[in-house]
């Protein structure tokens, strides 16, 4: 693993936040150019794109603080000082965290905006899975988001330094920084195929938090949580936190892609 790839006094440049930034970088652009496709201006989409940035990232630092308590009560300060012992940053995040209230704030925008609704987030929809590929990827080379132990033959041993390798020392795990990554970019490559299908305004975003609620739910299951994230247990199989509202998601997905042909193309 790469975890820091190099300092520049106490700032660390680390590969998931550099990571992070091509996410940000390459998911920009495209959802500026498919933007001028439904007549978006593309500030407004880069404006937009940038409240939803912002409020991820502090969606998702929260997130993970409120499942993670016990590690901040003693110095709350640490919870948004990016001074900490290994440098510069701050780490700890929660992908849901952060998608959920970004959304929110994109589709608020829209409505400020008069943007058209859905043709918008169409156009968007494509940055946010390739943002998956890219950040996932990250995630790998740092060593987080990492898997239970396996034996499979594709499954992988961390080094003692990284977090997988802290958790399971000299242990094979399912290396699930790759399957995330990996439904990253087949989602990215389904999104742009499906759209030549494309019947009514509003499919491609739904069609992302569809498959993306199924393949996250599997992922899971083979994922490494602490006992915080575990919601409740069927028998002695835990349901997850990211498992419940990959539930809640795909069924509201399944509803909208069956709601919205009936619906106005104009919306």
């Amino acid at each position: 693993m790469h975890s820091l790839l190099f300092r520049i006094g106490p700032f660390a440049v680390r590969s998931y936040g550099l990571m992070l930034a091509l996410a940000f970088f390459f998911g920009l652009w495209l959802a500026v150019k498919r933007a001028q496709r439904v007549g978006v201006e593309p500030s407004q989409m880069m404006d937009m794109s940038v409240w939803g940035i912002v409020t991820g990232i502090i969606g998702a630092r929260l997130t993970y603080v409120v499942f993670h308590w016990g590690q901040y009560s003693d110095n709350p300060i640490s919870i948004i000082n990016p001074f900490g012992p290994e440098g510069f940053g701050i780490a700890g995040l929660i992908l849901y965290g952060g998608l959920i209230p970004a959304l929110a704030v994109g589709f608020l925008y829209i409505r400020r905006h008069r943007l058209p609704f859905w043709r918008t987030a169409d156009a968007f929809a494509p940055s946010i899975a390739l943002g998956i590929f890219l950040v996932r990827m990250g995630c790998f080379l740092n060593g987080c988001c990492f898997g239970k132990p396996s034996q499979l033959p594709w499954a992988m041993v961390f080094p003692p330094d990284s977090p997988a390798g802290f958790v399971f020392p000299h242990t094979s795990i399912h290396p699930t920084q790759f399957y995330s990554s990996a439904y990253g970019l087949v989602i990215f490559g389904l999104l742009l195929f499906s759209e030549r299908f494309k019947k009514f305004d509003g499919f491609t975003f739904w069609l992302l938090l569809a498959s993306y609620a199924v393949a996250r739910f599997l992922v899971d299951s083979a994922r490494y949580y602490e006992n915080s994230m575990i919601l409740f247990k069927i028998g002695k199989v835990p349901v997850l936190f990211n498992q419940g509202v990959c539930v809640l998601l795909f069924g509201l997905a399944v509803t909208m892609l069956l709601v919205l042909p009936k619906r106005s193309p104009h919306l």
